[in-house]
């Protein structure tokens, strides 16, 4: 259990406030935390300061594994990639501010050219050396284009840069109809976090969306299989609880990171 930290994405009990989901995360017992940018400027917006926030990090002895996330960037020319690249610089110096060493760079939801996505990837890289951020490559199930591993490879592979990490999910695994072994062969210094959930048997795997996923150990993937990869990766990193079940949202915070976190360690000790 000592190779991995274990994280909270704080999806998993986004009605919280901002300061609650960072004292919630520190007091259930997780030493990481994943951050979003909506968040973020929600935050700076009602008159908050991001130094506030890494304070509170700090004193709650928290990292940052990930802000997430940028969009608009993979896919695009002209204007639309300037705005999506203007967007960029703010989204990082927020990660940046709040001490995070990747910014979670999302996949468009059309199909896309994976060679213009290598060579934007590698402007993000670019940019994020600026501001001391790397852009994280994520792949997403549900989208038309780059919806499993070997997608999100091929950006890097095109990228070509010694920053560019991968993003792995189970539920982005299984729902993108990959599989568990396109994980194998991925340096454990490639991966940028990997989210922990579970997907359950209804509804069928095609028509499932983020707000499906469950507690790891709840639902039909072979979670552990996927922990023994990552031993034999030499993967180091953060194991992030990432959710978005309404259902979970309805429940006590505390409670759902709680129970999260219990879930989580079973799972990885039983790997």
């Amino acid at each position: 259990m000592a190779q991995f930290e274990l994280g909270l994405n704080t999806s998993t009990i986004r009605p919280a406030s901002l300061m609650d989901k960072i004292r919630i995360a520190a007091e259930t017992g997780y030493t990481a935390i994943e951050l979003w940018n909506n968040d973020l400027s929600e935050y700076e917006e009602q008159g908050g300061s991001l130094s506030d926030v890494k304070k509170a990090l700090d004193d709650n002895g928290l990292s940052v594994p990930t802000v997430i996330a940028l969009h608009g960037w993979l896919n695009t020319t002209g204007d639309e990639h300037k705005n999506a690249i203007e967007d960029a610089k703010i989204k990082m110096a927020q990660a940046a501010a709040v001490g995070s060493t990747y910014i979670i760079s999302s996949p468009p939801r059309e199909i896309a050219d994976l060679k213009l996505g290598g060579e934007n990837y590698r402007e993000l890289l670019e940019l994020g050396r600026e501001f001391g951020v790397k852009p994280a490559m994520e792949f997403l199930g549900f989208v038309d284009g780059v919806n499993q591993v070997k997608h999100a490879w091929k950006v890097m592979e095109v990228a070509d840069h010694p920053d560019s990490t991968i993003v792995l999910d189970p539920f982005h695994i299984y729902r993108g109809g990959g599989e568990i072994e396109d994980m194998e062969g991925i340096p454990g210094n490639k991966i940028a976090v990997f989210h922990f959930n579970d997907a359950p048997a209804e509804p069928a795997r095609a028509e499932q969306t983020d707000a499906d996923r469950v507690y790891p150990g709840d639902g039909i993937l072979d979670l552990k299989k996927m922990i023994s990869i990552l031993k034999d990766a030499d993967y180091s990193g953060v194991i992030s609880l990432e959710l978005f079940n309404p259902s979970y949202w309805e429940d006590d915070p505390q409670e759902v990171a709680r129970i999260g976190l219990e879930k989580m360690e079973v799972v990885i000790q039983s790997a």
